[in-house]
């Protein structure tokens, strides 16, 4: 089952993010602690276990960890992937990943 974490300041401001993982994935562990460090940004993050769906599984299993943010479009909302980060990236470049991000969504 997918667990959500809430970091938000405005919630009319507020990203939505999505984090494609499975249990026992190291890589994983380390970006979910990455953003979770990043609590003073204003954004949602949808962690999800890729073995708990197989079409998750089957789009992901080679690529995990995947974030994405979630956009609108005039179909909808759809998942867009964000670039993939080395698994050695600090906080500090997460947070300008993310900054990057959210300063794209508040132009648009």
């Amino acid at each position: 089952m997918p667990r959500t974490m809430h970091w938000s300041l405005e919630s009319q401001m507020t990203m939505q993010l999505v984090l494609y993982s499975k249990p026992g994935c190291h890589l994983c562990e380390g970006l979910e602690e990455k953003l979770a460090a990043l609590s003073h940004l204003a954004f949602v993050l949808d962690v999800r276990d890729i073995t708990t769906q197989a079409h998750w599984f089957e789009a992901y299993q080679y690529d995990i960890p995947v974030l994405c943010q979630v956009v609108d479009t005039p179909d909808g909302p759809r998942e867009k992937p964000l670039p993939r980060l080395s698994p050695r990236a600090p906080v500090a470049q997460v947070e300008r990943l993310i900054q990057k991000c959210l300063g794209a969504s508040k132009a648009e």
